[in-house]
């Protein structure tokens, strides 16, 4: 049989993803930021477009003209050592035009053809800007000269054009500061929010004298939660303490009352069954009284390294001569669980005595009880079933509820319905989970799921 507790019928398995509440206001402050970033980036390309794009242009035509007038103005004879002037020292460089000269066009983005349109206004319709000639790079602009075309060639640095990157370095390290910043400011605000679950962690598991709250923090509003949260656990401390107080008054109140009605019954009685009935009501009495105290006990508990086939073994060793219940275990000697062993053997015991009372077969009158348990991973699972009529599908989630008793086989005695109750509340508090179902042979089973030990 698995021992892994089976899913409940009708529900589908959503996996959602776990996202804690500092990086949900991390992302959304992320995401605010980078928005305004890419909105101001936008906003700045839109507003340096058009002055760059003219800029530059005036720049291309300015060196262009020059170059154009001085060759004009100057002879044959000296223009061969103007050209060679300028291209040593100036790094422009002027070649005649041919017609089967192959060039690629200037940059094809929006800021190219702009650059293009507005040289083409100035130096007139016939001015062809391209980024390379005859496989040559550069920044080449076709001019004409007394009716004889000509290329000029410069170096495209010393346009400035890298504007556009300068302004994305600058916005990626704002973006990078604006980051930091929300990862600041979303763990100042999560910071109390943290401490409050943890304090109510603390609080759930009982120990109320770890769970205080600052009550002198700056923020007016968490200054007002810590305080109530403070003033609450003050209220449930007093109130777990008068409930300890109650609970030792009704041990000594109660049970002292019905020892002294037994002995007398037995003394005083003088027909043996009336006796008997009278001692076994009076014994049901105080098992009602002892469940009651079991429920209410506090649920921390002091988790150790116990061995689990020791301490099934020790609560089968007063039913193991019963007539009435027959054992089948089924694991290993050196599984380790982390529990508390007195409360892990009331556990068992508890487990036992309702598999004793509801899970005979109604062939043989005899409880036939299955213990398994095997190791997965960081989990021992537990699983104890017996072979009895088990529950309907209704009664199940109900069988764990306190005060709560099933009906038909399941409820020939008068207990106080605390049993399987009792059950849940110690696995919970032990960190591990408690299921049962109907098992599809019949019969009910218990399946535990308890944290393993780790090795010595």
């Amino acid at each position: 049989m698995p021992l892994e507790p089976p899913a409940p019928r009708g529900l589908k398995a959503v996996t959602r993803l776990g996202l804690s509440l500092f990086w949900r206001t991390f992302f959304l402050l992320a995401l605010l930021l980078i928005g305004s970033v890419l909105a101001w980036l936008q906003s700045l390309r839109a507003l340096e477009f058009e002055p760059r794009a003219i800029q530059t242009a005036q720049q291309i035509a300015s060196l262009v003209n020059l170059s154009r007038a001085a060759l004009i103005h100057s002879d044959a004879i000296n223009r061969v050592s103007l050209i060679k002037t300028m291209t040593e020292e100036e790094g422009v460089r002027i070649v005649p035009r041919e017609p089967g000269d192959l060039y690629e066009p200037f940059d094809t983005d929006a800021l190219g053809q702009r650059i293009s349109l507005e040289l083409s206004a100035r130096l007139g319709p016939g001015t062809v800007v391209a980024n390379s000639v005859n496989h040559t790079e550069g920044l080449w602009v076709g001019f004409t000269i007394d009716g004889d075309n000509y290329w000029m060639r410069t170096d495209r640095a010393r346009f400035n054009r890298a504007a556009g990157s300068t302004w994305m370095i600058w916005l990626t390290t704002a973006a990078a500061l604006s980051l930091a910043g929300a990862a600041l400011i979303a763990r100042l605000i999560n910071r109390p929010l943290k401490q409050l679950s943890f304090a109510a962690g603390r609080v759930r598991d009982g120990d109320f004298d770890a769970s205080s709250l600052d009550e002198t923090v700056a923020t007016s509003e968490i200054r007002a939660v810590n305080i109530g949260f403070n003033r609450m656990t003050q209220k449930l401390a007093k109130i777990e303490q008068d409930r300890a107080i109650m609970l030792a008054g009704i041990s000594h109140d109660l049970r002292t009352p019905l020892a002294r009605l037994r002995l007398e019954t037995e003394l005083s009685v003088s027909d043996n069954e009336a006796r008997a009935n009278m001692a076994a009501d009076i014994a049901q009495l105080d098992a009602i009284i002892g469940k009651f105290l079991d429920y209410a006990r506090p649920g921390n508990v002091n988790l150790t390294s116990v061995p689990l086939r020791e301490v099934i073994d020790a609560c089968l060793f007063s039913v193991r001569n019963r007539t009435d219940m027959r054992f089948n275990l089924d694991l290993s000697d050196d599984l380790m669980v982390l529990a508390d062993e007195v409360e892990l053997g009331r556990v068992i015991t508890n487990l036992l005595e309702n598999a004793r009372r509801y899970g005979k077969s109604l062939d043989t009158g005899v409880a036939v009880v299955d213990i398994a348990a095997k190791a997965r991973d960081k989990w021992v699972m537990l699983r104890v079933r017996d072979h009895g009529m088990g529950v309907s599908t209704e009664q199940l989630a109900n069988l764990t509820k306190p005060f709560y008793r099933g009906e038909a086989a399941r409820t020939a005695a008068n207990g106080a319905g605390l049993g399987l109750a009792i059950v849940e509340k110690t696995i919970s508090s032990m960190g591990g989970t408690f299921v049962l179902s109907n098992t599809t042979s019949g019969g009910l089973a218990a399946n535990i799921k308890l944290q393993r030990a780790p090795a010595a």
